[in-house]
């Protein structure tokens, strides 16, 4: 059992005056298997290891190695966040360079070309989680970076639709891993409380700002190269060069990585063991995918993921087409489009501040704030066209949306223990981001432009089931942790549980006193 003397919060999520000693003390006890499953996370492993010689240190230190994780984890996963996006949504700048007219597209082909991203997103999201579990995930995100550069950069020699559609589905293929390494590496290196700002910051939308930056740029490029083709061969060496980094400075986990010393390393595994989430457990267990897939908390966010990818997948992949049709020009378009991913990223971490005053504020903060894209859907229907500016103004308010969304993907991190439940929930919550993004482009009809009225309601009923979604769950979560408090098994197993118990690779519904937040 762990025992903290002293004042205050040994992992140094407070601040409390002084460098006073905080004493921690881990009584070691006999690792013991659950039910025959209960094989011990890595990070039990490790405390239990190393507690003698590093079981006491100050908040002061904990504080100290919170800001080192800060500052080598978040600008990677931001950057890598950033050229993922800018790689999926810079089609739709190419398409107003010409790519449109070049490739032969017509009809709803520009629509599929957007889709069929994730479609291969789909076919490989599975897989992709598996491996996860099995390989050390920094390097997987870098090889996978390496391998989606190159398809963008090939999309440069495409001369039709077959082959745009081609690229753009290995494209999704390869980049599968990416969000469910960012969401595993937050839950192994972050407290609870610290997950929902680190999540809406490396989950922002700054890729419009870049891709607003390098497409104008290359728009006064006269070369006989197309402007579209030059967008794809820049972006997609720059995401190579990236990759590369990625694979050497990605950190693998708390325990193998090398900015830390081992003492750091003790204190960065010991401030999160109270999430009872664990780090990472190589062996698959099938009864937690199994769990993971028949616990009822899992579908209502699935469901809000799907609804409200129809925002994003529309929004993102006609965003150029959007702004164009108000009356702009194309270099002024891709210049108009920079301040959507600011607006979302702001409001992202503007959502996480009720629930650092306030308990359990994540559903209620991301529901509420869907309210606003879904008055700016009605606002884009009766707006007049040649209202330019007040529809521009609206269109970008509605970016509201995104706020819910990164909230929202921090409960699955915070909510899920077993690594193998962690991995396949994690897998079903981005099947339903790519089911979202697919089904979106289609609302957005070619004979309907500019005005897609199909795809504003598409959007409006999407945010208005997700909102219900989290209500849902919310209010499930909230009567399942009433349960766990009347049959005392909160506080049971804060009184008598080992450091070992709390870190035993098992699931959370076996952790009989695991708290959920919502």
């Amino acid at each position: 059992m762990t025992q903290v003397s002293g004042e205050g919060d040994p992992s140094g999520s407070t601040n409390s005056p002084g460098d006073e000693k905080r004493s921690v003390t881990v009584t070691q006890t006999p690792i013991t298997k659950v039910s025959g499953r209960g094989r011990f996370d890595v990070a039990a492993e490790f405390l239990n290891l190393h507690a003698a010689e590093h079981g006491s240190y100050t908040a002061a230190e904990a504080r100290r190695v919170l800001w080192k994780i800060d500052i080598r984890l978040i600008p990677l996963m931001t950057l890598t966040v950033i050229l993922n996006a800018l790689d999926k949504i810079i089609v739709s700048n190419a398409a107003i360079y010409g790519m449109t007219k070049d490739c032969h597209l017509h009809g709803q082909q520009y629509s599929w070309v957007a889709s069929i991203f994730y479609f291969g997103y789909l076919v490989a999201e599975f897989p992709a989680n598996l491996m996860i579990q099995k390989y050390p995930v920094g390097k997987l995100i870098g090889i996978a970076a390496l391998c989606w550069g190159a398809m963008v950069t090939l999309l440069a020699a495409c001369s039709n639709a077959a082959g745009l559609m081609t690229l753009r589905f290995f494209m999704g293929m390869f980049e599968a891993p990416m969000f469910p390494v960012c969401a595993v590496t937050t839950v192994m290196w972050y407290k609870k409380d610290e997950q929902p700002l680190r999540t809406a910051i490396w989950f922002g939308q700054f890729s419009s700002l870049f891709s607003g930056i390098v497409s104008y740029g290359i728009g006064h490029i006269h070369s006989g190269i197309a402007s579209w083709r030059l967008l794809f061969i820049v972006m997609g060496l720059f995401t190579l060069c990236w990759g590369t980094m990625l694979y050497f400075f990605m950190p693998d986990s708390p325990l193998d990585c090398r900015f830390l010393n081992d003492r750091e390393k003790y204190i960065a595994v010991h401030r999160i063991k109270d999430n009872m989430t664990g780090i990472e457990n190589k062996t698959i267990k099938w009864y937690q995918v199994r769990e993971a897939f028949t616990d009822w908390k899992t579908w209502p966010l699935a469901v809000y993921c799907l609804c409200i990818n129809i925002a994003n997948g529309g929004f993102y992949s006609f965003s150029a087409q959007i702004i164009s049709g108000l009356g702009f020009p194309a270099l002024e378009t891709t210049l108009l489009n920079m301040p959507i991913g600011v607006i979302a990223t702001l409001c992202s971490i503007a959502v996480t501040i009720p629930g650092t005053k306030f308990k359990n504020m994540r559903c209620i903060s991301a529901a509420t704030v869907g309210l606003v894209p879904i008055a700016c859907c009605v606002l884009m229907m009766k707006l007049p066209l040649d209202d330019k500016y007040g529809r521009l103004a609206v269109y970008y308010v509605a970016f509201t949306y995104w706020a819910g969304y990164a909230m929202v993907t921090s409960l699955p991190m915070a909510n899920t223990s077993g690594h193998s439940k962690k991995v396949a929930r994690n897998a079903i919550m981005f099947l339903s981001y790519c089911l979202g993004n697919i089904i979106a482009p289609q609302f957005f009809r070619a004979s309907e432009a500019p005005e897609y009225p199909t795809a504003y309601r598409a959007i409006l009923s999407g945010i208005t089931i997700a909102m219900a979604c989290l209500v849902v769950y919310g209010v499930g979560v909230h009567f399942e942790n009433r349960k766990m408090v009347k049959r005392g098994d909160t506080q049971r197993f804060v009184e008598e549980a080992s450091t070992d118990e709390i870190l035993l690779d098992i699931t959370d519904k076996e952790k009989k006193g695991f708290v959920y937040v919502y």
